[in-house]
């Protein structure tokens, strides 16, 4: 559903993403993680054509991210660290409009509107202007917006950032529930949620992978936190593993 191959992009002189190649099955739930500044919201906002690379190849759904921008975008739902939500527009009217930019009209919108308000938790809130909502609804009216449409695959960049701990494990749910009917990459800082809902893990560190692999052969032995910990201070993949 993803393939990636040699994937680079620099700004300026820094080169932020370096050589990345990886795959993501259908259905897959691939947790994405590295330190700040490693590269992942860089390659997530390639994988979704919000920016170009420099060099190399991606392919999502089987369309080229560079040649068929169009075709990605219908294809994928896209949450980017900071909520792109209208804080002037009520949480119902917002969605209604996300679907009618990609192309879900009339009933079909509606239908889409109301099960995504659902999933997401949104009902009570559904009549109310997102600037008044707290932190974690606007949080859920982000996720909501990326998978109002149903789309093939999603990529969420920190989804329960704000959320309180109840709704933290909703959201958990929620993102394990759409393994095997959408593809799911996950990029987070919570090694917890990491495990809570992903089949694999793949970790960058300046820009480089440094491991690729299921979460119980990458840990057997160790915590995830270990690991990773090991993997950004310069360990092979080889060395963490027994």
């Amino acid at each position: 559903m993803i393939d990636v191959q040699n994937l680079t992009k620099f700004y300026g002189t820094r080169k932020a993403v370096d050589g990345l190649s990886f795959s993501v099955a259908k259905g897959e739930v691939l947790g994405f993680l590295g330190p700040n500044g490693a590269g992942k919201s860089t390659t997530m906002k390639i994988l979704t054509c919000f920016m170009p690379a420099t060099s190399g190849t991606a392919r999502v759904a089987g369309f080229d991210v560079f040649e068929q921008p169009m075709e990605v975008k219908k294809r994928v739902g896209y949450l980017p660290e900071i909520p792109p939500v209208y804080r002037e527009m009520v949480v119902k009217d917002y969605l209604t409009y996300v679907a009618n930019l990609h192309g879900i009209r009339g009933a079909d919108a509606s239908r889409a509107v109301d099960t995504t308000l659902g999933k997401c938790g949104l009902g009570q809130v559904r009549g109310r202007l997102i600037g008044n909502l707290s932190k974690g609804y606007r949080q859920r009216v982000g996720i909501a917006q990326a998978i109002v449409t149903n789309p093939a695959v999603l990529i969420l960049d920190e989804p329960t950032v704000g959320l309180d701990p109840l709704q933290i494990m909703e959201i958990r749910d929620l993102i394990k529930s759409f393994g095997g009917e959408h593809t799911v990459v996950l990029s987070t800082h919570i090694m917890q949620e990491v495990q809570a809902v992903c089949s694999r893990v793949l970790i960058i560190n300046k820009g480089k992978i440094v491991a690729n692999d299921s979460i119980e052969a990458l840990t057997a032995g160790s915590t995830l936190e270990e690991v990773f910990i090991k993997l950004t201070k310069g360990a092979t993949q080889a060395e963490v593993q027994p």
